[in-house]
């Protein structure tokens, strides 16, 4: 609390004086008096409780005061307020579902770890749209560009493979994921392409999607998946599921050229721990802009002071009637 006219605390110097005046009165005796004979019928042993009672008006009213002072002088207390503004990103996951995402280099596999850090990575992004995109033989839209994270959640959960033609087709996932962006005015406008093979279907060269996006200002951060070298897959043979060796056949060159030509960054993820990092590398890059404006808030606490002075009049009143019909 602080006080915003702190000067007129010095009139409560003339309450202080008036306290001082009246017990000086009371000590030295000059007060009305009457002349007797003898004092002896009016004294009594102790001290009445009307003799106490008769001083109460008198510490009504200077507590009145005292306090009508402290109004005058403002009494007020502030707390800081922050309005903050955020400027979010628009984000577009396009994510490869071909068969090949089964492969179990990852743990349990790179479909299912890329669901699950690509998770972690929304649940860290809350002022940004997220969108999502898929992509195998032919590509389309899991989820539009939305804030809705438990919805976003729950389409990420559903994606699996098998669900559309296999094969990867790079050109036309990046292309869906640019469409997604065609018509938004985010300042920022972010695609992260993750895939663990060489393109060898669609109707979009890879490329040319890489300069479309680079036309409406889109930087593609491109993640190749998989292991080096070789990588355990399950196979369906007659006998059942096998789990075979197969040899981790990644474009990098292609990833390299789309993230270059959108001003992006290509990564490669050998595991779940290097992907995981990945995410969180793009994430420190692609920070939402965020202004706090600071300003205090004031609150008057005059109020309860004003409350307290007429309270106190009151009371003196009733007890001055109080005395007087008193015998």
């Amino acid at each position: 609390m602080f006080f915003q006219n702190p000067k007129l605390l010095w009139l409560l110097v003339l309450p202080a004086l008036l306290l001082v005046h009246y017990l000086y009165l009371e000590l030295t005796g000059r007060r009305p008096h009457l002349r007797v004979p003898a004092a002896q019928p009016w004294k009594r042993t102790g001290l009445s409780p009307l003799a106490v009672l008769r001083h109460v008006p008198f510490a009504l009213r200077l507590a009145a005061l005292v306090l009508i002072i402290v109004c005058l002088a403002r009494p007020r207390s502030s707390e800081d307020f922050e309005r903050v503004d955020t400027e979010g990103i628009d984000i577009v996951l396009a994510m490869d579902v071909s068969t090949s995402m089964l492969a179990r280099d990852f743990t349990p596999d790179r479909i299912s770890a890329a669901k699950d850090i690509a998770i972690e990575f929304i649940a860290e992004r809350p002022t940004d749209r997220i969108g999502i995109v898929v992509f195998a033989g032919e590509s389309y839209t899991q989820c539009p560009l939305t804030t809705d994270r438990s919805t976003l959640i729950n389409l990420i959960k559903e994606i699996q493979t098998g669900l559309i033609e296999d094969g990867t087709a790079i050109g036309n996932g990046l292309a869906t994921a640019v469409a997604r962006m065609a018509d938004s005015d985010a300042k920022s406008r972010v695609i992260i392409l993750l895939t663990d093979g060489v393109n060898n279907s669609g109707e979009i060269a890879p490329q040319t999607a890489a300069e479309i996006a680079n036309t409406y200002g889109i930087r593609v951060y491109t993640i190749g998946i998989g292991a080096n070298g070789t990588a355990p897959y399950p196979v369906m043979t007659p006998w059942g599921v096998d789990v075979q060796n197969v040899r981790v056949e990644i474009d990098e060159d292609l990833l390299k050229g789309i993230a270059e030509t959108s001003g992006g960054r290509y990564f490669r993820a050998t595991d779940n721990t290097k992907l995981a990092e990945i995410y969180s590398e793009i994430n420190r890059m692609e920070k939402s802009r965020t202004v706090v404006d600071s300003f205090p808030v004031y609150r008057e606490l005059y109020t309860k002071y004003a409350v307290a002075a007429l309270l106190c009049l009151l009371l003196e009143v009733l007890i001055r009637l109080l005395l007087r019909r008193l015998p």
